[in-house]
């Protein structure tokens, strides 16, 4: 239940110095425009279409990303999200890390009917499954199962699928 993520070691000083190296400037810039356009946006299949057609998003048919998501501006392309799910206000997902001796790049996958509180931060590599439920405010820092409710910082379980469903009976 950790996250996936692929290193790269930098010889520079720390690794954002040598951030253009990794990824075009222009790509950043029309990323970062798009992004924008899509934080601010109030209809939902715009910003869907956003994301697909110019930062090549995976998005889900009916997924509800609402006002001020910040999507990661460099590598967006690594972003999932299934269908139905919905990602809350002002949620941060990102698909890399830059530090001082390495960068960290890692897929982000977000399943089907999940729901993501408000304020979130999803870390690169990490994969929450189908059903699940974050809470508002949770550092996203390893896997969640699907159907479990975490949250927290740092993230903890706080009930399993077994759970939840024992308590809708």
């Amino acid at each position: 239940m950790g996250r996936n993520t692929e290193r790269y070691p930098v010889d520079e000083a720390n690794s954002l110095w040598g951030v253009y190296k990794t990824v075009p400037f222009f790509k950043v810039v029309k990323n970062f425009i798009v992004i924008q356009m899509a934080r601010y946006t109030p209809f939902l299949a715009m910003k869907n279409w956003l994301y697909r057609t110019f930062l090549r998003m995976k998005v889900g048919e009916e997924a509800a990303v609402a006002l001020m998501v910040m999507m990661d501006v460099m590598f967006p392309e690594k972003i999932s999200i299934g269908k139905n799910s919905v990602i809350g206000y002002n949620t941060t997902i990102l698909a890399h890390e830059y530090l001082i001796t390495e960068y960290r790049l890692g897929e982000v996958t977000i399943g089907e009917n999940v729901m993501i509180g408000a304020n979130t931060t999803i870390l690169p590599g990490v994969t929450i499954g189908d059903g699940a439920i974050v809470s508002a405010a949770t550092l996203v820092h390893k896997d969640v199962p699907a159907g479990y409710f975490v949250g927290g910082n740092p993230m903890q379980i706080i009930r399993t699928k077994e759970q939840l469903e024992a308590e809708q009976r």
